[in-house]
């Protein structure tokens, strides 16, 4: 047997971060099964399915690297075989035509209300003959469900579950403008699609008692079924956005790597041992479901944000350079020429090592791009105003005949902090606000490398000017 999975969201939102783990975990078990990962839109509510929600959805599994290895089936397109599957149901006896009104069914909910009990159909039109319909009534068609015994489901997550199927009613099938409902035409293109594995969220549990029962009634072979847990913001309530970002694209547009994102969402209920960083192939290898959990996860920002720190670090330079490119080009004061894009290439080992995210990444860049004057922050300007101004300009000379590499101006920062009687730190530090607009870059050395000889003593010379003025 091929392991097939599917990811089948509803394009009526955002993709958010509890059905990104979804399709995360049915790409990699279908992976490590050797198996196809399918998708499927699930776009039969027309009134609130948009193009631009079904675009979101692709982009972001794009981003995550989780595309499917078919071309996605839009459920909109298959209402005749939804419909003819029915008709099926019908001419085999497990289903039957409803002439209800809405006023009859209306009165029917308040009845059982009334008397303590659950508002279900309580199955009038079962075994009525047809010639009784009232004229002018378009017929829903419902499933002739079982009502003795039980309905039993053992889930690879949950376990052995079970329901009384006396606690089920006759769900329709095809409403009576003769379109499908949401549990039928799933189950039908379940089985077209040939999904062996259903894994999807613990919230659809109760759905798969009844979608057992149209499996049975069309004698389809049912697929095993898997319900994982959903994802909670850290009090332990629905994760929403009070929590913070929940969409995947607001992930990004935050500054979070696509492989941290999948790293966290893995670990987000499933576990193998103490495997905490784990790449793409790493994860296809060990992904089983025997590694979910049943409890609900929590959401931890601050523990994806230290994540992404460790994948920012592990990313390639030029990838980064690019990242930043994009996200500096927008803003204003910025000069992103060939010149300034080489000094964030060439200063991007050490830029990264002190970022948790693209963003704070971006903002560490920014000088290196920015025209003069720089932007200071308040404690580099004070520092500017005391006496390290007469220093820096001492300095200027030394570095104007310096060779430009790291190693070299080491040396020379070195020998003149000596020879000034300082310590390092005090010739770095207003070098650094003058260079840089800040107190907190990479090493001095490698900032000056990375601007040049003549980028270098005109920031010099720029943050010594308002200095000699005052």
């Amino acid at each position: 047997m091929t392991v097939r999975t599917r990811f089948a969201p509803s394009p009526t939102g955002l993709l958010h971060i509890g059905g990104a783990r979804t399709a995360l975990f049915n790409f990699l078990f279908a992976r490590h099964h050797g198996g196809r990962f399918l998708l499927r839109i699930e776009d039969t509510d027309r009134a609130r399915s948009t193009a631009e929600a079904t675009s979101v959805i692709l982009e972001g599994l794009a981003w995550l690297g989780l595309e499917p290895d078919e071309p996605p089936l839009y459920q909109s397109t298959r209402a005749a075989r939804h419909a003819a599957v029915a008709q099926a149901m019908l001419e085999a006896g497990t289903a039957y035509r409803c002439y209800c009104t809405p006023a009859e069914l209306q009165a029917m909910r308040e009845r059982a209300l009334a008397q303590g009990r659950p508002p279900r159909y309580d199955g009038s039109w079962r075994d009525r003959d047809p010639a009784e319909a009232p004229p002018g009534i378009a017929p829903a068609i419902r499933l002739k469900a079982p009502r003795e015994g039980e309905t039993v489901v053992s889930d690879l997550v949950q376990g052995e579950v079970r329901v009384a199927n006396a606690e089920l009613d006759d769900l329709i099938l095809l409403r009576s403008d003769a379109t499908p409902t949401y549990l039928h035409a799933v189950v039908v293109d379940d089985h077209d699609m040939a999904i062996t594995h259903v894994i999807r969220g613990d919230d659809h549990l109760t759905n798969t008692f009844r979608q057992v029962q149209i499996y049975r009634a069309m004698g389809w072979e049912p697929p095993a079924f898997a319900h994982i847990p959903l994802i909670h913001g850290a009090d332990g309530t629905k994760l929403s956005k009070r929590h913070g970002a929940v969409s995947v694209l607001e992930f990004r547009e935050q500054g979070y790597l696509p492989e941290a994102l999948c790293n966290y969402l893995l670990r987000l209920g499933w576990g193998h041992g103490d495997a905490e960083i784990l790449d793409r192939a790493e994860a296809i290898a060990l992904f089983d479901l025997t590694g979910v959990g049943r409890a609900a996860s929590r959401m931890d920002y601050a523990k994806l944000t230290h994540l992404n720190a460790v994948w920012l670090r592990r990313a390639e330079d030029a990838r980064l350079t690019e990242e930043v490119r994009r996200r500096l080009a927008p803003l204003p004061h910025l000069r992103l020429d060939a010149a300034a894009m080489a000094r964030i290439a060439s200063l991007m080992p050490g830029l990264k090592e002190r970022a948790r995210t693209l963003e704070e990444l971006a903002d560490s860049a920014s000088f290196l791009a920015h025209t003069l004057p720089l932007p200071m922050e308040e404690k580099a300007r004070a520092l500017l105003a005391g006496p390290a101004a007469g220093l820096l300009a001492r300095l200027a000379p030394l570095l104007a005949g310096a060779a430009f590499t790291p190693e070299a101006l080491a040396a020379v920062l070195h020998d003149f902090a000596a020879a000034e009687g300082r310590k390092l730190g005090e010739i770095a530090q207003p070098l650094r606000a003058a260079l840089t607009g800040r107190l907190v870059s990479p090493g001095i050395d490698a900032v000056l490398a990375a601007l040049g000889r003549e980028e270098s003593l005109l920031r010099l010379r720029a943050a010594l000017v308002p200095v000699a003025a005052g």
